[in-house]
């Protein structure tokens, strides 16, 4: 069962259309999750130089002789359920005037914050200590650190409160070398493909001793020299004390350009692989378009030519039964005008299938030219003549051949069928009288050059193209006074294109037509 084109055009197009959707959407979710990892990546980038520029600081704290300390930081779940961070800082100072210690311990009101975490019996320390010894960090828990390990999101929520607790405690000993954090920060960004300006402000937020007015002091503003940011540009925020009373602003451009710039191989891929499906659709509609054409013209020759063929042999058998049997041999004027009426038919015939040779003749691998050297002073006359004698109209062709021994080298036979395709053409297509004009010409390339003009009907600019091809047939409408298949002008392109030439038309719709071939 063939489907009709239509329902291939509509599924071709579907198919297509779905294939663009799809990549569309698959491009758009990858672009989405590249863009969702590199804000994450900021984040952390943030985060993990903070906890950097903390630890180098409490290294440098060892070297310290004057004073060394210990930062306490505890977290789990009070009696009524609440869970909690809280920290505290001890500092040891050595007196030299006595050689006496003294041990100060900090613990600032509201140093101390409540968190959301299941309701279970888990108790979490972590701590950080500096004192004679190396730096030492331990984590403990009871009754439970198992429960938190379960969930990933939920211990780094509580490492973030760590760390939070932790630079509460250290930034008392020690304040915070935003220098050194931006320093970690654009090293961990450029590791991560993040390579873009950007401005780092240290803030604190306060407010007055009657909690009534808020103010945000920014302590310091560094980041990419000459940057400045536009209005689009992005900020990301990171709170590094319990209290969320100090914090770091990172202002960026949009990250969507960075992604777009890393994803240009893939989109370039995309673009390059949907332009291929595209153009590969377009060529099996046209070809399958192309075909259905072919199949249709085909169709309207079989019918013709059955027809055509039909039609001499009824009349020859005719005329030929005539002189059997009504004894119309005896007289002779009746017996040649039967006997003309034979051969014209059987003539007509000759034609036909001649046709029908032609139209499979550029198929047979077997075919073979013979060329010779013809002078066109001596093949045109005799071809002129013959087309006068058989047209059923006045005829006028001038022939100007320059110079006079002009010659070609081509297959005697079919180079004749060619200038007599076009020769037939220019008559059958002038209305009235046929006025055709022949000029043969030496080029400078060494090839001849030979038109043939008429003042016929032309052939319309949108037809054009199409002239050439095998059964096409300029449309009439349901004006049928010109005889042809198709076939004429096709044969003529191909036995051009096999000597090694080309045969070009130039026409004007009711002025006429001009027909070039070069060999």
């Amino acid at each position: 069962m063939k489907l009709p084109f239509k329902y291939i055009a509509i599924l071709v197009i579907v198919s297509l259309a779905g294939i663009f959707a799809y990549q569309a959407y698959w491009l758009t979710g990858l672009y989405h999750t590249m863009h969702s990892e590199m804000e994450r990546d900021i984040t952390e980038a943030m985060r993990m130089s903070d906890y950097n520029e903390m630890m180098i600081r409490v290294d440098k704290m060892k070297q310290d002789d004057i004073n060394h300390g210990e930062v306490s930081v505890s977290a789990g779940y009070s009696d009524d359920g609440k869970s909690f961070v809280r920290s505290s800082t001890t500092i040891s100072r050595e007196d030299s005037l006595d050689n006496t210690t003294l041990h100060e311990t900090f613990m600032p009101k509201g140093d101390s914050v409540y968190v959301t975490h299941p309701n279970d019996s888990t108790r979490v320390e972590v701590s950080v200590r500096d004192s004679d010894s190396s730096p030492q960090s331990a984590l403990s828990a009871k009754g439970g650190l198992d429960v938190i390990l379960r969930d990933q999101n939920s211990m780094l929520e509580l490492a973030t409160y760590f760390q939070r607790g932790l630079h509460s405690g250290l930034d008392i000993i020690s304040d915070p070398d935003v220098m050194l954090y931006d320093s970690l920060l654009t090293s961990f960004l450029h590791d991560r493909n993040i390579n873009l300006p950007h401005r780092l402000l240290h803030l604190h937020k306060g407010s007055k001793w009657d909690s009534t007015i808020l103010y945000i002091d920014t302590l310091v503003n560094i980041g990419t020299p000459g940057y400045v940011p536009t209005s689009k540009a992005v900020e990301y925020n990171y709170s590094f004390d319990i209290n969320t009373s100090q914090s770091y602003r990172l202002i960026m451009e949009p990250a969507g350009t960075l992604v777009l710039r890393q994803m240009s191989g893939i989109l370039t891929t995309s673009f390059v692989i949907l332009i291929v499906l595209a153009f590969s659709f377009w060529f099996l509609i046209r070809t399958i378009l192309k075909q259905k054409t072919l199949e249709e013209m085909k169709s309207d020759f079989t019918n013709n030519i059955t027809h055509e063929l039909k039609t001499p042999i009824a009349v020859a058998y005719a005329a030929n039964d005539a002189l059997l049997n009504f004894n119309l041999a005896e007289d002779k004027q009746q017996r040649d005008k039967y006997l003309g009426i034979c051969q014209e038919q059987l003539q007509r015939l000759s034609g036909l299938v001649e046709q029908i040779l032609s139209m499979s003749m550029e198929r047979r691998k077997t075919f073979r030219l013979h060329p010779e050297t013809l002078s066109l002073h001596d093949l045109f006359p005799t071809l002129i003549e013959q087309h006068k004698l058989k047209a059923g109209k006045p005829v006028e062709i001038n022939l100007d051949i320059a110079p006079e021994d002009l010659t070609i080298i081509a297959d005697r036979t079919h180079f004749s069928n060619i200038l007599s395709n076009l020769i037939d053409n220019a008559i059958k297509y002038s209305p009235d009288k046929a006025d055709i004009m022949i000029c043969c010409r030496k080029k400078e390339t060494e090839q001849v050059e030979i038109s043939v003009t008429d003042h016929g009907i032309g052939i319309p600019t949108d037809k054009q193209p199409h002239i050439f091809d095998k059964f096409y047939r300029v449309p009439t409408g349901n004006i049928h006074n010109t005889k042809g298949y198709g076939l004429g002008l096709f044969y003529v392109k191909t036995m051009v294109e096999k000597h090694g030439g080309m045969v070009t038309v130039r026409s004007e719709a009711g002025k006429g037509s001009t027909f070039t071939i070069r060999i």
